[in-house]
């Protein structure tokens, strides 16, 4: 269980922000004790004596004795804190007043122990929850909880369900959540799978390099074919146009820029031949 703590505190009878920033300067952290049934108390306490109690604190969620004015101490739980925007001070404090048989909501840290099984065997831990929301009598505050997970092969895991969390604490979250996993690694390749897809690579583009000649030769090859189909019959138009002559013949002989085409020709075989005689 968490320990109580001493903190010493004094009362407050002045409020307003200049107020509250001399009381910073001077050395307090403006801090109020509220509880059921009870009037809140403003009072402030030491920054210093404050401050340290939480960095040797496993979180913020902390039992303290507040003793003010010197008088009979009364615990009260930390219920929240506020700190500077850009230089992380701690700058106000809320004490929430313990009473017999109430229940207080606290946020405390899962730490995980033990190397497991799974990483010696080459994976890796992905720790899912690091602080547990829970609810539980101040008597029943637990410090931390403690997970033990050297019993973890690879793709194993814990969940809510399986942390030893003392009787009286109640997780918010559900038994089934997970909490840490052990996942395998990603296999790094060897040298020689890479040297192989390097050497491929190169391979692929020595083909596709000695595939271009070719390319631009059947190309060539081709335009010559066509050349020498215009030289034998330089009327002879090509059968890609086809069409469009053909759209000229249905408008009397009319193209597409007015003029006047006389036309004559056949379809030989799927491959059209049409002569351009004149134009008018």
């Amino acid at each position: 269980m968490a320990k109580t703590q001493t903190l010493k505190a004094e009362t407050r009878n002045r409020t307003g922000s200049g107020v509250l920033k001399q009381m910073r300067r001077e050395g307090y952290i403006p801090s109020v004790v509220y509880g059921k049934g009870s009037e809140n108390i403003n009072i402030k306490v030491n920054t210093k004596a404050l401050t340290d109690m939480l960095a040797h604190s496993a979180s913020e969620s902390i039992l303290v004795d507040l003793e003010i004015d010197g008088g009979q101490s009364r615990t009260a739980f930390l219920q929240s804190t506020q700190h500077n925007a850009l230089s992380g001070a701690l700058v106000h404090a809320d004490f929430l007043a313990v009473t017999e048989g109430m229940k207080i909501s606290a946020t405390i840290p899962v730490e995980v122990h033990g190397e497991p099984a799974g990483v010696k065997a080459g994976g890796i831990v992905e720790q899912l929850i690091r602080d547990l929301d829970i609810s539980c009598s101040p008597k029943d505050l637990p410090e931390k909880i403690d997970a033990n997970i050297e019993h973890l092969g690879v793709g194993d895991s814990i969940t809510i369900g399986d942390l030893d969390i003392p009787e009286g604490v109640e997780p918010t979250l559900a038994a089934d959540v997970l909490v840490a996993i052990v996942n395998e690694s990603r296999v790094t390749k060897s040298d020689d799978e890479e040297a192989e897809e390097e050497e491929g690579g190169v391979v692929a583009a020595e083909e596709r390099l000695q595939a271009q000649p070719e390319e631009e030769e059947a190309r060539g090859e081709a335009c010559c074919a066509r050349a020498e189909h215009r030289r034998r019959d330089p009327a002879a138009v090509e059968p890609s146009d086809w069409e469009e002559l053909q759209r000229v013949a249905e408008r009397g002989g009319e193209a597409d820029d007015g003029r006047r085409v006389q036309l004559h020709g056949e379809r030989v075989g799927g491959e059209g031949r049409q002569h351009r005689v004149g134009e008018r």
